[in-house]
């Protein structure tokens, strides 16, 4: 069963943001686009790219070391539908972000 863990709250990600945060020494991405939270795994699964470092536009990360993108939302790579990075749900309590682990 998964558990849910806080992992940031609201004032702490701009309206098109996203941040870095980390839990059980995994890196996980915040990203607020339009309002609506979403949570990402911190690594490109190209070749283990920072996506953090990486150019948030609308709801797509470039992860800055070759280029992949990835649609924030759902996870998916835009070129290539046989990599994604894993997402995890997000609740939102409040002013506290979670996500399930």
């Amino acid at each position: 069963m998964a558990e849910r863990r806080k992992v940031a709250t609201l004032s702490d990600i701009t309206s098109d943001g996203l941040i870095s945060v980390e839990t059980d020494g995994k890196k996980i991405l915040l990203y607020n686009v339009k309002g609506n939270i979403y949570a990402t795994d911190g690594t490109c699964p190209h070749q283990g790219g920072p996506l953090g470092d990486g150019l948030l536009e609308g709801k797509t990360i470039t992860c800055p070391w070759h280029a992949w993108q990835f649609d924030v939302c759902n996870g998916r790579a835009l070129y290539d539908k046989g990599f994604s990075v894993a997402c995890y749900r997000v609740i939102v309590e409040g002013t506290d972000i979670l996500i399930e682990v």
